[in-house]
């Protein structure tokens, strides 16, 4: 942990600007939570963002500060003052946030913040004229000490009253920065987390897809499962506590669903080959990435298994539980106010989650299965692929042999392979176009003729049909 704090240069010239900005209107500003949190963890990010704390007026301040920097300007909060400028240099995006205090003075507004990590202070004009920023900071609650300690601790007991958000922020700030959460916290937390339930839920999702984005997702998933906090966010979930699911299974739904996002945690910190670590890691939406939404869908790959749930001869069955839970995925997309690109990723892997388990039944699946397993699947082929492996090593009962687990791990890899192929192959041109069948067979337009184009397609795919003539005999055999 660094002792003193330290400025990139471009970072000490955007601040210098800002402070003979400040200077000459008479404004004090400071810079206070976050940046100065990372700072002394030497964390750097890839888009930097100052949150600055002014004693009033931080809209107007804000407001004539973007039209000096030639910045986007946004108000986030007239009633409490507080905006924000976006200004991109060079290749980075910078955000500053500037808000009024939180009370009378600079102390009342640090105590009103979340946690004691984030309540550090620094006059800005210090940033330029010492030597030894440590010996400047303002720090009224101990954070250089939980930082230091490695805690998550609250500034005030009635924090989480007055915004039931940092329930979640507490778990996010744990799971991404690697602290343990404060005993005293963890109890306040698990009182307060009804009120939960009435926050945004762009808030809640933000916070949940930085858990996500962390490499401690699993631990903080059941840190919040432990509380029943993960329950209010997902109510769906708490009927899966405690339901047995046969001999294959050595956990109930809810653990076997934990354990998959363990992982699958596991899976994707250990991918080796670049162009699939890159697929994961490409935002989808926002800074929200595949890689966070596949830990969502491990998450709720079995949410349909309640509804399905079937007792028959001593036997427990779930059929259908992956359509069922395909419903209840879009329910949860729309609350958390997904994009639409999302919502589709969400719901194809989870409704083909179990065609790899089907292939991997034998040793060699047919050309047919796979194309079509690729063809239903489409781009999230190599998800699906993936959330299969940490579903099947979630799955440890009696009945799931060694040799059965080594094969499905097999036939994925394998399939894994060919995905990779496939994206470097030039896809095909069709052997024929819809006008084709119905000049040749003298066919209506209808639905008749997509279905047979479809298996033309598939058999040229699988080398069954490879010239115009063999895609015409088998599109009458077809059209029969």
């Amino acid at each position: 942990m660094s002792t003193s704090l330290k400025f990139s240069l471009k970072d000490r010239n955007i601040l210098k600007e800002i402070h003979n900005f400040a200077q000459n209107r008479r404004v004090k500003l400071y810079l206070v939570g976050g940046v100065l949190r990372d700072l002394i963890l030497a964390r750097e990010k890839a888009n930097p963002d100052f949150d600055f704390a002014v004693k009033n007026r931080a809209i107007s301040f804000g407001r004539s500060l973007a039209y000096k920097l030639k910045a986007g300007f946004v108000v986030l909060d007239k009633e409490h003052g507080a905006c924000r400028i976006v200004k991109k240099i060079g290749v980075k995006t910078y955000t500053f946030d500037f808000s009024d205090f939180r009370g009378k003075g600079l102390e009342e507004d640090l105590r009103k913040r979340d946690f004691t990590i984030n309540s550090l202070a620094l006059e800005l004009e210090k940033v330029f004229g010492s030597k030894d920023l440590s010996s400047v900071w303002i720090d009224s609650y101990g954070a250089k000490q939980d930082l230091k300690r490695k805690v998550i601790r609250l500034v005030n007991k009635k924090s989480f009253r007055e915004d039931p958000l940092r329930i979640l922020r507490a778990f996010s700030f744990a799971s991404r920065l690697g602290f343990a959460i404060d005993k005293e916290t963890l109890i306040l937390a698990k009182s307060g987390k009804a009120k939960l339930a009435k926050v945004s839920f762009e808030r809640i999702r933000d916070e949940l897809f930085k858990i996500f984005d962390s490499d401690k997702a699993y631990a903080c998933l059941v840190t919040l499962d432990k509380l029943k906090i993960l329950e209010v966010i997902f109510p769906e979930l708490k009927k899966m506590r405690g339901i047995g699911q046969g001999p294959y299974h050595h956990l109930d739904v809810k653990q076997h669903t934990l354990e998959s996002v363990r992982q699958m945690e596991l899976i994707l910190e250990n991918i080796k080959d670049k162009e699939i670590r890159d697929f994961f890691d490409a935002y989808i939406c926002g800074e929200r990435s595949r890689r966070q939404l596949l830990k969502l869908a491990a998450l709720l790959h079995d949410i349909g298994k309640p509804k399905t749930l079937r007792r028959k001869k001593g036997r427990i069955t779930f059929h259908g539980h992956e359509r069922v839970g395909v419903a209840l995925s879009e329910d949860i997309a729309k609350r958390l106010k997904l994009s639409n690109e999302e919502s589709y990723s969400l719901r194809k892997i989870i409704l083909c989650h179990l065609r790899p388990g089907y292939l991997a039944e034998g040793e060699h699946p047919t050309a047919r299965a796979r194309f079509r397993f690729f063809r239903d699947a489409g781009r999230e082929a190599l998800s699906v692929l993936l959330l299969s492996l940490a579903d099947q090593r979630a799955t440890q009962g009696p009945l799931a042999t060694v040799e059965s687990r080594r094969r499905h791990e097999r036939v994925v890899s394998r399939l894994i392979r060919e995905n990779s192929k496939k994206g470097k192959e030039k896809k095909k041109a069709r052997l024929l176009d819809g006008n084709d069948i119905m000049k040749k067979f003298k066919l209506a337009p209808s639905p008749l003729i997509g279905k047979i184009l479809a298996e033309v397609e598939e058999l040229q795919a699988i080398g069954k049909v490879k010239t115009r003539q063999e895609a015409f005999k088998a599109a009458a055999r077809l059209a029969k």
